[in-house]
């Protein structure tokens, strides 16, 4: 049975629907990617998942129990990283570390979880002292902490550095290498790429695609690029009829053609007939970027659907923020 299971979920705002009909499951032990544009849903769906929205139509079970009705069972085996968190700026890491860690009746022995997570150096340091990456690497402690059975992610990598994102993938990895499942929610693609098992593709509230990431890149409307840029013009009208052609860009003189390998095997054919040379040649697989743009249209969404966020489970809302902005739902 999944364990988390989202069946025609739906939330409304100010008479607009917010989340339209959402519906997927997550296996025990895999991460499971929510992808999707600013304002899409995505942070909705996850707190409705997590029980501290409460849906206005579908189901959701959280291993067989309803995260609103049975909130406190369910806070019991879910630790959620919230996409928009604070703490108070004096509280040092070890206060952070040892009041979560009350919260729960079978917390883990935060000392080696914090050498895991890179933070023991920083035991003594104050919360606004942390770096942006060292604050990401608590509030997964924090999620961590209750030793649950799966953790949502929300926007965990947002605003960090190349390599603190990287860090904090490698330490995403290792959660579920110990059995953890693990809901992430991102807009980064190179991240859904990386680290996802099966991704759901949200756009205007609803799913536009479901699947792996190899998968969707292979549905991409331009699997394959090839770009070079022609010793001599070529006729748009052959162009134009290559097999299974996507499209063609032309930038200064540089030609930019989408397809699949036989589209890249006929423009080959074509530039040896025409006796053509291709300067500066190549030929790329499609990435995520390509299928996302092709499953959202290439819409430019909202900013967010403006409605706040709730404290994460066993946090007390005078701990941690209820961060009332929203940024990418």
């Amino acid at each position: 049975m999944p364990v988390i299971e989202v069946t025609d979920l739906r939330k409304t705002y100010d008479g607009r629907a917010v989340v339209d009909g959402v519906s997927f499951a997550v296996e025990e032990g895999e991460i499971f990617g929510v992808l999707g544009p600013n304002g899409a849903g995505k942070t909705t769906t996850v707190e409705c998942v997590e029980g501290l929205r409460v849906p206005d139509g579908g189901r959701v079970r959280v291993a067989g129990l309803d995260p609103v009705a049975e909130h406190e069972k369910v806070a019991r085996i879910l630790g959620a990283q919230l996409q928009q968190s604070e703490l108070q700026p004096k509280l040092t890491v070890r206060e952070a570390l040892e009041l979560y860690a009350s919260f729960h009746r079978r917390p883990l022995d935060w000392g080696p979880l914090a050498e895991r997570l890179g933070l023991a150096p920083k035991l003594t340091t104050r919360f606004a002292k942390l770096s942006g990456g060292q604050k990401q690497r608590l509030f997964i402690a924090l999620a961590l902490i209750g030793d649950p059975r799966i953790v949502v992610l929300d926007e965990l990598t947002t605003g960090l550095d190349p390599r603190a994102r990287r860090d904090t993938w490698q330490i995403v990895e290792d959660v579920r290498a110990n059995g953890v499942t693990v809901l992430l929610v991102t807009h980064f693609m190179e991240e859904a790429q990386r680290l996802c098992d099966r991704i759901a593709v949200i756009d205007g509230g609803r799913v536009a695609a479901l699947d792996t990431p190899a998968n969707l890149v292979r549905r991409s409307a331009g699997a394959t690029v090839i770009s070079f840029t022609p010793s001599a013009p070529l006729d748009d009208r052959e162009l134009n009829a290559l097999p299974e052609l996507a499209s063609v860009q032309h930038r200064d003189g540089r030609l930019t053609l989408s397809g699949t390998d036989e589209t890249v095997n006929a423009v080959i054919t074509l530039l040896a007939r025409r006796r053509v040379t291709a300067h500066q040649l190549r030929v790329l697989d499609a990435t995520l970027d390509d299928a996302f743009l092709d499953l959202t249209g290439n819409a430019t969404h909202g900013a967010g659907n403006g409605a706040p966020h709730g404290a994460p489970h066993g946090a007390p809302h005078d701990v941690m923020s209820d961060g009332t902005k929203e940024t990418a739902a």
